[in-house]
């Protein structure tokens, strides 16, 4: 492989600016714009082990559970205040006929995963053990309808299974089934990956599928669904106008899916064995992710001003190889200290684009991808949190907290948009720049301001300033996730690896802050 070319640049900064690596400036009183706390949502497929050993193991499972559901992972998701969970998928979605999973379990019928390794799904997973879920975590349902081999009747009637209260058949037969209440079901996507594995269709086609399906998802009983459209994958700004202009109001979200992935040396890269170029190639192309929100906002704009159709990025993140001795096609991957980083630098460009912006959804919650948390499906029933999990544990007080403008000046690098010097070539100017700090600040209904502040450099620690206008700090709680090497990573043998630990290092004068960074860090504090 070619090296990259990393060149470290000096900020646009007078040598008088300031003393520090960085210096951070916050408007403590200028904020407007809450940060909802939809864009810590999850994702949960039926893919590898995601659902079955990951999210559920059954009733006469020797791991402990409710009702089914492993109970370490239950806690975890509680203790993280998951918003917000999308199922059944994904591409699984458009294969997924959701009355194969109602009903008694020893009577649902089998079919096979195509999408996802042939596996063969046996439904016990359904539409009640998924709404069961939500509500024992807390956290609102999203439903991926199909739309790709699924019929407008199909839908139509899933809708009205889960939220109906009159007296209507799927209604009658949800409580045939063993539940008498409808759920709150708010979230319904109307397909998914339309253009790719949700129907290889064009997107003036999947408008009026779109126009037609949406048409008869009716509203029960008081429940108002939030109807979101199938939208393009990352650079396909032509779908998303194809759809302002064709569907426009008649859906209220827009989905958006961006992966962090390399395709170096024909292979996405290990998940745990990386070089410091591949390292700083990653963290560049995750913050790509602004300039494709932006140019898809200003597309929405145009037909969409008062910002009344909501962005969603429901599937985001990292998105290496499988780990070796893997099932194909399950997805499985180890989450190193470069994950933490990639999502905490994700989550703070979401902050800045919450006018439009109302959700997201990593890529996925257990076992697959980007993972919040990995279980040993083998029998021993351990688990284990992520360092990704970690920062979602972290930045936790961020939810529905309003958005604090940030000005950072701090030292910058370069990196190639591509590792292939070919496809980097292609591309308008070659480079990418890559700040050394991230930031992200918002206040909390009690006045509590929360700052985290992120140093992704991999050898140098960095001294910062923090001014905060209009705010008076007087005590400080801080919390730091670092690691030795950028690749360390939490495993059965050692869950606590890398995991978030206090940080009281902060000198605090009235509305200034100044502490040192370690290198390859996230820092989060809250101050009053």
């Amino acid at each position: 492989m070619k090296k990259l070319i990393i060149v470290a640049l000096a900020a646009t900064l007078s040598s008088t600016a300031f003393s520090q690596d960085a210096t951070i400036s916050i408007q403590a009183n200028n904020g407007s714009q809450i940060i909802p706390k939809e864009i810590y949502g999850q994702f949960a497929e039926h893919l590898g082990t995601c659902i079955y050993g990951g999210l559920w193991v059954g009733e006469n499972s020797p791991i402990p559970n409710t009702q089914g559901y492993r109970n370490d992972v239950l806690q975890a998701l509680k203790d993280l205040k998951v918003p917000v969970l999308r199922w059944p998928g994904g591409c699984f979605a458009d294969e997924y006929h959701w009355m194969d999973g109602i009903g008694p379990k020893d009577k649902r019928p089998k079919m096979q995963n195509n999408n996802w390794g042939g596996t063969i799904e046996d439904n016990s997973f359904g539409t009640h053990e998924f709404l069961n879920l939500c509500e024992l975590i807390g956290c609102e349902p999203y439903i991926s309808g199909n739309v790709g081999s699924g019929t407008v009747e199909e839908l139509a009637k899933w809708v009205e299974y889960m939220t109906s209260d009159g007296d209507t058949p799927m209604a009658k037969l949800r409580r045939q089934n063993g539940r008498d209440k409808s759920w709150n079901v708010k979230y319904l996507g109307i397909g998914n990956e339309s253009w790719g594995c949700g129907g290889n269709m064009r997107p003036e086609y999947y408008s009026d599928l779109y126009r037609r399906y949406s048409t008869y998802c009716r509203n029960y009983d008081g429940h108002h669904l939030y109807k979101i459209a199938s939208g393009a994958s990352d650079y396909d700004y032509k779908w998303t106008k194809v759809l302002m202009e064709n569907v426009g109001h008649r859906m209220n979200g827009l989905s958006l899916h961006y992966y962090t992935v390399s395709g170096w040396n024909g292979s996405k890269g290990s998940a745990t064995s990386f070089d410091s170029d591949q390292y700083y190639w990653t963290l560049g192309k995750c913050l790509e992710i602004e300039d494709v929100i932006k140019k898809h906002c200003t597309i929405m704009d145009e037909k969409d001003p008062k910002k009344q159709i909501g962005l969603l990025v429901d599937e985001w993140g990292t998105w290496w190889d499988e780990e070796p001795g893997t099932i194909s096609g399950h997805l499985y991957q180890q989450n190193s200290m470069r994950d933490a980083m990639v999502a905490a630098l994700s989550l703070n460009v979401f902050h800045r684009h919450t006018e439009r912006v109302k959700m997201a959804n990593i890529a996925q919650i257990v076992n697959v991808l980007q993972s919040m948390i990995l279980t040993d499906t083998k029998g021993t029933g351990h688990m284990v949190l992520t360092p990704t999990y970690h920062v979602f544990e972290m930045y936790k007080p961020f939810q529905n907290a309003t958005y604090l403008h940030t000005d950072i000046k701090c030292e910058n690098m370069t990196v190639r948009h591509e590792m292939n010097e070919a496809v980097n070539s292609n591309k308008e100017d070659g480079f990418r720049r890559l700040p050394m700090i991230s930031a992200t600040a918002a206040k909390k209904d009690d006045g509590t301001i929360v700052i985290s502040v992120t140093n992704v450099s991999l050898d140098k620690k960095k001294e910062i300033e923090i001014n905060v206008d209009g705010a008076k700090m007087k005590s400080m709680n801080g919390r730091i996730l670092t690691c030795k090497n950028i690749s360390d990573y939490n495993d059965f043998d050692h869950p606590e690896r890398v995991k978030p630990e206090t940080f009281k290092d902060v000198k605090v004068k009235k509305n200034s802050l100044k502490f040192k960074i370690p290198a390859k860090s996230i820092i989060v504090l809250e101050v009053k």
